[in-house]
């Protein structure tokens, strides 16, 4: 089956020149963009409002950004329109600084009286909480002073009724790929696009060196659809998607629709099998979870609090020695990308592994800190993220990749949370296939699979070259030595 192409364009440069882009104009102008009701320099006037009052309270430092969402939502089942969704959100957050006190609060009201409220609170609220010895602005030397454009937002002027064609669409080539296609859990469409603007105020004045001000806007469309065949306990579904920062870089309807729909009649007449141990091949869009598993385990938050079970692996080798990760904030379009993180601070290329040895982990300025150690620039989480092994060969695909397992289990599907992040234990239900000299045999469902991260991450033993981006994430299939299957 040849997948929908879910994979970012990266034709253009990774390194950005000055942009002429709606979004980049939209960062000097005074008119909003189009979807929006604030322009950037309202944007500006309202944090200046909220620090000067944070100022004329009497706080140390402070931070504030607002930000506006609009979007449109759209679903369809069996051929009629099932939902119409609009939504537009608006938000002002503060916090202040006295000392090393510090108080939050928020507001969705962007009058001058409720700004001044709102900044009252957080004052209040910061004269009466606990002194933290690390609470506080970042540093002044991490703070991005200049930011490229990377080309993040492409607004998609779509209606609902046009939306509703193009989900409708996608669920009539599920549909007409097989008679046995019999029934849809539908199929949707949703356009989403946002914008900031946020500024740090440091020992009661603004423009100095090191104080943060920026932001950007963004958008992020879907297409999806989940078809049903079969019936009684024989009934399947599967799904897929299509989800970009450009609507022009969607896979087409078509394609999700009948690709959709091959996986679930793939699924027909799914087996149970005996409990075993065997090697298992992750898909690659699931192989993306396990990338999530390692960022999750090396983050700052797991690491002071120690509720990692790769607490101190700095340096140290915790997965397969032919294993790289590397992490690019700076992908133009990219759906990870950022210039800088939420706290302001610049963001950089960096390897966070190299040859399985853990070379950095993924810090905010609070959790680094509490580490004793300097900020990575990801408060808000990571940045397209790209796990790639050094035996991978160009011709690794999903088939080639099944042909590796040999015998065992390939899983395209996992469910429930059994993950335990302070042990590393891990156990999940999951249906799939079985593999048998290298060949599919027959589907697989009503299964668990389980292990442990560590054994897991130091047991992968290949990736393939069928590289899948999810999210801010990008990595192929993945094939690991040896799990349990709980089975019948």
């Amino acid at each position: 089956m040849k997948k929908a192409s879910t994979t970012p364009a990266r034709a253009r440069a990774t390194h950005p020149t000055p942009s002429t882009s709606p979004a980049a104009a939209h960062s000097r102008g005074h008119a909003p963009l189009a979807g929006f009701q604030y322009a950037r320099s309202q944007f500006e006037e309202l944090v200046d409002l909220a620090l000067a009052h944070a100022r004329h309270l009497g706080a140390a430092d402070a931070a504030a950004e607002v930000s506006e969402g609009a979007g449109l939502s759209v679903s369809v089942r069996k051929g009629e329109l099932e939902n119409v969704e609009r939504n537009r959100d608006k938000s002002l957050g503060v916090t202040v600084y006295l000392g090393q006190k510090r108080g939050n609060a928020s507001t969705s009201d962007f009058s001058p009286d409720a700004i001044r409220q709102t900044v009252q609170a957080a004052f209040d609220i910061a004269r009466f909480t606990a002194e933290d010895p690390v609470a506080g602005l970042p540093d002044a030397a991490d703070v991005a002073d200049t930011y490229p454009d990377l080309d993040l937002f492409h607004p998609w002027a779509i209606s609902s009724e046009e939306a509703a064609q193009i989900a409708l669409a996608c669920e009539a080539a599920a549909f007409a790929t097989s008679k046995k296609i019999n029934n849809s859990e539908g199929a949707g469409v949703s356009a989403q696009q946002s914008h900031f603007f946020s500024a740090h105020m440091r020992g009661g004045e603004r423009g100095r060196p090191g104080i943060f001000s920026g932001g950007y806007a963004s958008s992020r469309h879907s297409l999806s659809v989940a078809p049903i065949a079969g019936k009684g306990a024989n009934m399947q579904r599967d799904f897929w998607y299509s989800s970009m920062r450009s609507p022009e870089e969607l896979a087409s309807p078509q394609a999700i629709g009948r690709y959709a729909a091959e996986r679930t009649l793939a699924r027909l007449h799914g087996r149970k099998i005996a409990t075993t141990e065997c090697p298992v091949l992750f898909e690659s869009p699931l192989a993306a979870g396990l990338l999530g598993a390692y960022v999750q385990a090396t983050s700052g938050g797991a690491l002071y609090r120690k509720t990692t079970f790769l607490g101190d692996s700095l340096g140290k080798r915790v997965l397969s020695k032919h294993l790289d990760i590397l992490e690019d904030p700076h992908i133009i379009n990219g759906k990870g990308s950022s210039p800088f993180d939420d706290e302001g601070v610049r963001t950089q290329a960096r390897k966070v592994l190299v040859g399985g040895r853990v070379q950095g982990y993924f810090l905010s300025t609070y959790s680094a800190r509490k580490l004793g150690m300097r900020t990575t620039g990801n408060a808000g989480g990571s940045h397209n993220l790209t796990l790639t092994s050094r035996l991978t060969q160009p011709g690794d695909d999903l088939k080639a990749m099944i042909q590796k397992l040999g015998r065992g289990l390939f899983v395209t599907e996992l469910m429930g949370q059994g993950v335990n992040y302070v042990t590393g234990d891990y156990s999940r239900g999951a249906s799939g296939y079985w593999v048998e000299n290298g060949e599919i045999a027959y589907p697989v469902h009503e299964i668990t699979i389980a292990g442990n991260l560590k054994d897991m991450f130091k047991g992968i033993e290949a990736v393939g070259a069928d590289a899948y981006n999810y999210g801010a994430k990008t990595v192929g299939s993945i094939l690991v030595n040896r799990m349990k299957i709980a089975g019948s």
